[in-house]
């Protein structure tokens, strides 16, 4: 997108959600059942007061994060440009997404060598399984998978949604939002839920209406169908978020109770992004950032939000080195106290990252690594 037609709330949304990202890994030192920083397959609450700030930083605020990148992608891609042919655009988004991938990945597997975070032996397990997933010591980077698959499918899509009236859209809307309630039946009710089984685990009846597509047919919605006018945004967006973010808080907490190791899926049972919770609050967060009218957004902004790709891939490298400090080595008695330390954590990791990806922005071909 050329430099006089940035959408000015989308910026404001890439910033916020950048940190918002950072904000929820920094919550997960505090939820941890072991030294290794973020949360695992089992997690463990020291106290009521991390059981609370947890809640409060990584439920509330945090969950947005990851959807809002997805509608944001969405919202400035699709539909596709006149003209554009599958391979043009994947061509163009692929080059833009996977070199600096690829190049983190590599960071991952071998850096943290430097420090003792890994062995050798780990370090050379996760070279040999590079084609087929992320570093061990890089979790935060699945979210490029899923990226990678509404790329994939948004030239079979966009044809569908440039004709599509707004009747059409709502009605998979509609689908889409049954969908995120399949997390919960199939943790709460049964596994083995709408043709699910273990011949077939995955294609169950909402499959194809699923997922993070929600999201993009979401982005297109709000773009070109949703006419409400600023104030009804405003108010909706509003309840919205704190419904969902309530939510979102309350489950985690309610879960968590101290002193009890729980497998990390049950206490973050409300948490996965295509949830009904998660959903709503999105598009609560989503509908207040587009009330933003400013023809132009600050400087400051702007130029963070170009950099926050390349401070997203980055950030654990910070994150992981900085959050054992305050933590201190005891997740009960942190250097000081939780619901400074998170925030705490999440700052100086966002400071570190900006201040890092401005300066290998300088260098020529810095968009093979920083994007």
């Amino acid at each position: 997108m050329g430099e006089n037609k940035r959408i000015v709330f989308v910026d404001y949304i890439r910033v916020i959600a950048c940190f918002l990202v950072m904000l929820v890994h920094a919550s997960e030192n505090f939820y941890a059942a072991d030294a290794s920083g973020l949360a695992g397959n089992v997690s463990m609450l020291a106290n009521e007061a991390n059981r609370f700030w947890v809640a409060f930083y990584d439920g509330g605020l945090g969950r947005i994060s990851v959807p809002l990148f997805m509608v944001v992608s969405a919202f400035l891609l699709v539909p596709m440009k006149p003209g554009q042919s599958m391979q043009a655009f994947y061509k163009h988004r692929f080059l833009r997404i996977l070199p600096p991938m690829i190049c983190f990945m590599l960071i991952y597997t071998f850096l943290p060598l430097l420090w003792g975070q890994m062995t050798w032996e780990q370090s050379w397990h996760d070279f040999i399984m590079l084609p087929f997933n992320f570093p061990s010591m890089a979790g935060h980077l699945w979210f490029m998978y899923p990226l990678i698959s509404l790329y994939l499918v948004i030239p079979i899509v966009s044809p569908w949604l440039e004709k599509s009236s707004a009747k059409d859209e709502r009605l998979f809307l509609y689908f889409f939002m049954a969908s995120t309630l399949i997390p919960w039946l199939v943790r709460f009710v049964s596994a083995d839920l709408w043709g699910g089984c273990f011949w077939n685990p995955y294609f169950h009846m909402f499959y194809y209406c699923s997922g993070y597509l929600g999201y993009l047919v979401l982005a297109h919605y709000i773009r070109f169908h949703l006419t409400w006018n600023r104030a009804k945004r405003m108010q909706i967006g509003a309840l919205c978020l704190i419904v969902g973010a309530a939510f979102s808080a309350w489950a985690f907490w309610y879960a968590g109770v101290p002193q009890q190791a729980i497998e990390t899926p049950m206490l973050e049972w409300s948490w996965e992004f295509c949830t009904p919770n998660v959903l709503c609050a999105t598009f609560g967060a989503f509908l207040l950032f587009s009330c933003i009218e400013k023809k132009e957004a600050p400087k400051c902004i702007t130029g963070i939000a170009k950099l926050t790709f390349g401070m997203y891939l980055m950030h654990l490298l910070f994150l992981s080195n900085i959050a054992p400090i305050f933590v201190n080595g005891d997740q009960a008695n942190p250097l000081i106290p939780v619901y400074l330390a998170i925030p705490c954590i999440a700052v100086l990791t966002f400071i570190c990252c900006l201040v890092t990806s401005k300066l290998i922005s300088l260098l020529p071909g810095s968009k093979w690594i920083i994007g």
